[in-house]
């Protein structure tokens, strides 16, 4: 039943790739959810580069949270990746939730991300 399930997200997951590509002006939001934490990336797709990178690991956070697996830390995560972002030049982004449903964490980090000034 496990690999069953993990294979159908994977399965999800490659269709919304077909559709969701990053460019240098509107790069992908990447979300990777596991039990205990959740880590973020801005990708350009066209040249291949990582344009930021952030997790519930990171220092900046981790002082500040008890737990990287839940909502409060999501919408932490969500407004340092806004602002970090904007430090970039970055204020587009197309979503990719990785296959995941858009509700829980997924969706408190994507609010949160959109109330500092993402737009996606």
């Amino acid at each position: 039943m496990q690999k069953k399930r993990i294979r159908q997200r994977e399965l999800r997951h490659k269709r919304l790739r077909k559709k969701i590509n990053g460019t240098n002006k509107r790069p992908r939001l990447c979300v990777y959810r596991s039990l205990k934490n959740l880590s973020v990336q801005l990708i350009d797709d066209i040249d291949g580069k990582t344009i930021l990178s952030l997790s519930t690991f990171d220092k900046d956070l981790k002082n500040s949270i008890s737990s990287g697996g839940n909502i409060k830390a999501a919408v932490l995560l969500g407004k340092l990746l806004a602002e970090k972002a904007k430090e970039k030049g970055v204020t587009e982004v197309t979503f990719d939730r990785g296959g995941r449903c858009f509700h829980g964490r997924i969706k408190a980090f994507a609010d949160s991300a959109r109330k500092t000034g993402l737009v996606f």
